[in-house]
């Protein structure tokens, strides 16, 4: 058992996936600080503030309801890649690899869920 959600492998994965998203938009062009590098710097930020919060919670039914906004958090991340990738403003590498890392989160979150449910279900 975590004493700190900073603990759990899942937080510490998703915050340096938002290290990354903040270091790969920082050369982005100034006139997308309020529009992309906004939306797919909050959308990275929130998957790991979700789970934090799953881990501040009591009942596993809250607990599994923030760890699904966390996966939601991260698809919207991957569309986000993928626009910045499209249009050039993020290297095509930098976002096959955090798409790969992004997956592998995905795929640990559902984990977690399911291990909720189980517990939950007892």
């Amino acid at each position: 058992m975590f004493n700190s959600f900073k603990e759990m492998p899942i937080w510490q994965e998703a915050m340096a996936m938002a290290e990354t998203i903040f270091n790969c938009t920082e050369s982005l062009p100034r006139k997308e600080d309020y529009g992309f590098i906004s939306q797919i710097r909050r959308s990275c930020l929130s998957i790991s503030a979700n789970i934090a919060e799953a881990f501040g919670r009591y009942h596993s039914a809250n607990k599994i309801n923030f760890y699904y906004i966390a996966r939601g958090s991260l698809t919207e991340t991957q569309s986000h890649l993928e626009y910045g990738k499209r249009i050039d403003y993020l290297n095509s590498a930098i976002v096959s690899e955090s798409d790969k890392k992004l997956i592998a989160l995905y795929n640990d979150i559902n984990k977690v869920i399911v291990t909720l449910k189980n517990y939950g279900s007892e």
